[in-house]
């Protein structure tokens, strides 16, 4: 059986749809008419007619032509949202709730439906209720949306609603965790606070984005606790050898490199400035899992101390160690690294103030001599707002909840990786 509508009824449909989409409502609803006369049982013609119906006021037949609509197209969500708008009209909220339910039910991260229980929610005075669908709509709505000039009060009443919303939250989760917390060391709790923050607005959940290589289940932590790891002191102790064989560097006008260097052809996106520039300069002991014999030799001592760490070794692309100076001014913009299998480690060198590190929304500043292991695909930047150079040298490790056999498969996968796109391929600081 056939079941195509017949070629007037289909281009009928068209020209009312490209009329509805372009605002013009009257010329769209004659058209819908003569299709409702062709098929009466057309359930989008008797949803924009019932539509239309509704902004005219005619409620009766708003009714009608959204009932019979949503009768023949149970799913058709807009027509229970209108039907929704009709019941608050009529002063019938309970309906007007239970119609908007049904169309959140069928397309729950559509923001219109929820403004529409937002504010019946509001007119019920159920305030908490209602703050929460203030923060799906927002959560839903397109930024574009957001932006629309007669959309700024709305928005701005959602963002006062969410807020009062979370304040209150904040308050009452307080109050009652107090017992619960009282007594408790910051790293016993530091979960649970840091959750207390992101209810209460304070902070973001922080999510991990590996660019090319993302192991599932590790934890997305930005920063970690240097005290957890073993290795850590016998590293820091190495502190004052480091400093000097890098100070020998600097006084005999040691070579840095730019750390940025895109390859030819490749987007520069938002490291355009530091490209091929020292203002972000390194001087790599090993670099792509090669030891740069010139440069490590003349830094024996360094390389001794992290080779007591538990280096990631990848052939072809780690370990890698580096110092790196930023100079006065510079701004390391916002990014992801490459694989959440490794952690990030500065050891903290020349430290001026007005420098910091932030990962996810947790800011750190640099202590000299005291180690910061993060995890880098986690969005991360670097500032040096002072007017000195800023030096500190970089390694990576493997994150501490893989297994010996993971950190083995993991470099299978990248020699796949690399054997597959090819080795000179930008698969990221792998």
């Amino acid at each position: 059986m056939n079941s195509r509508p017949p070629p007037q009824l289909a281009s009928l449909v068209a020209e009312a749809e490209a009329l509805t989409r372009s605002g013009r409502p009257q010329e769209a609803r004659e058209l819908w008419e003569r299709v409702l006369a062709l098929d009466s049982g057309h359930s989008t013609a008797l949803n924009q007619l019932g539509a239309v119906a509704l902004a005219h006021g005619d409620l009766d037949l708003a009714e009608s032509h959204l009932e019979r609509a949503v009768a023949i197209s149970p799913r058709m969500a807009t027509a229970h949202a209108s039907l929704s708008r009709l019941h608050a009209i009529r002063g019938d909220r309970q309906r007007a709730l239970a119609a908007i339910d049904v169309a959140i039910q069928i397309d729950p991260t559509a923001w219109v439906p929820q403004v529409q229980k937002a504010r019946l929610l509001e007119e019920l005075g159920q305030s908490r209720a209602a703050g929460l669908h203030w923060g799906n709509a927002l959560n839903y709505m397109p930024e574009t949306v957001k932006r629309q000039q007669h959309m700024l009060q709305t928005v701005m009443h959602a963002q006062a609603a969410v807020q009062r919303n979370q304040d209150e939250l904040a308050s009452h989760l307080d109050d009652s965790l107090a017992p619960l917390l009282h007594g408790h060391g910051p790293r016993e709790v530091e979960r649970i606070r840091h959750s207390l923050d992101i209810l209460a607005g304070r902070r973001s959940f922080t999510t991990a984005r590996p660019l090319t290589l993302p192991i599932p289940r590790l934890p997305a932590i930005p920063i970690f606790h240097r005290e957890d790891f073993d290795w850590a002191p016998e590293v820091e102790a190495a502190f004052p050898d480091i400093l000097e064989e890098l100070h020998a560097l600097l006084d005999r006008d040691a070579e840095f490199e730019p750390y940025v260097q895109t390859p030819d052809g490749q987007p520069k996106g938002q490291f355009a400035a530091l490209d091929r520039n020292v203002d972000w300069g390194a001087y790599f002991l090993w670099k792509h899992g090669q030891r740069i014999h010139d440069q490590a030799d003349r830094c024996p001592r360094t390389e001794a101390a992290i080779a007591r760490a538990p280096q990631m070794k990848v052939p072809g692309r780690a370990p890698v160690a580096f110092f790196s100076a930023l100079k006065p001014g510079v701004h390391i913009p916002p990014h992801n690294g490459a694989t959440n299998a490794r952690l990030t480690v500065h050891l903290p060198l020349v430290i001026p103030p007005d420098c910091a590190l932030r990962v996810g929304d947790e800011t750190h500043v640099w202590e000299p001599g005291r180690l910061v292991m993060f995890d880098d695909t986690i969005r991360h930047e670097a500032w040096n707002r002072s007017e000195r150079l800023r030096v500190v040298l970089i390694f990576d490790v493997w994150h501490p909840l893989l297994t010996p056999l993971e950190r083995e498969l993991v470099a299978a996968m990248t020699g796949g990786l690399m054997s597959f796109y090819g080795h000179d391929a930008d698969l990221g600081e792998l």
